[in-house]
């Protein structure tokens, strides 16, 4: 059906082989028959909880990232370890970084956050329930939590202040979800 967009993988390989990220370089056929270069990251996958409190209020982090050396207002995510179930997954991490966990759980969404130069994808969570306890952070990581209720929080996408994609879709996600427009899963 896609045949006249597709394009064909003809070699390639392994350029670089990190900790947390494979580079891969590879040579295709492009649909008019010319051969071009593509090189693209391999990433394992991740998710991303919507911890939303009883109040209504959102559970969000602020941690710094130092490819932009900066501060981030953020959702908590985290990386799919492998064989890992993404929903256990995403209740590790939200525990991991803030020390809640949830007793309602609901599949949102995945989104591709990088398709031009990554094979990476999200799966999206609904958290609700919540209790609070302890965070659990890996060793090196420092993340600070803080709440805001959801109009702020649309608030900072608007303006600025957060700019982290996958917060931001989260945040469109909750306000449809809390309008009652769309539902998770």
């Amino acid at each position: 059906m896609d045949a006249h967009l597709k394009e064909t993988r003809v070699d390639g390989g392994l350029a670089y082989d990190g900790h947390f990220l494979q580079v891969h370089r590879d040579s295709v056929t492009l649909p008019n028959g010319n051969v071009t270069g593509r090189e693209y990251i391999k990433h394992p996958g991740a998710v991303v909880i919507l911890p939303v409190l009883d109040d209504g209020s959102i559970l969000l982090e602020r941690q710094f990232r130092y490819p932009l050396d900066r501060v981030f207002i953020e959702l908590p995510a985290g990386k799919i370890d492998p064989g890992e179930d993404p929903l256990a997954c995403a209740k590790r991490e939200l525990l991991e970084e803030t020390g809640y966990s949830a007793s309602d759980w609901r599949f949102v969404c995945t989104i591709h956050n990088a398709i031009a130069y990554s094979d990476e994808h999200l799966d999206i969570y609904l958290a609700r329930g919540l209790t609070a306890g302890e965070a659990q952070l890996d060793d090196g990581e420092f993340i600070e939590t803080i709440t805001a209720p959801l109009a702020e929080m649309l608030d900072w996408v608007r303006t600025g202040k957060i700019t982290d994609v996958k917060t931001i879709i989260g945040a469109f996600w909750m306000e449809k979800i809390a309008s009652g427009t769309w539902q998770p899963g």
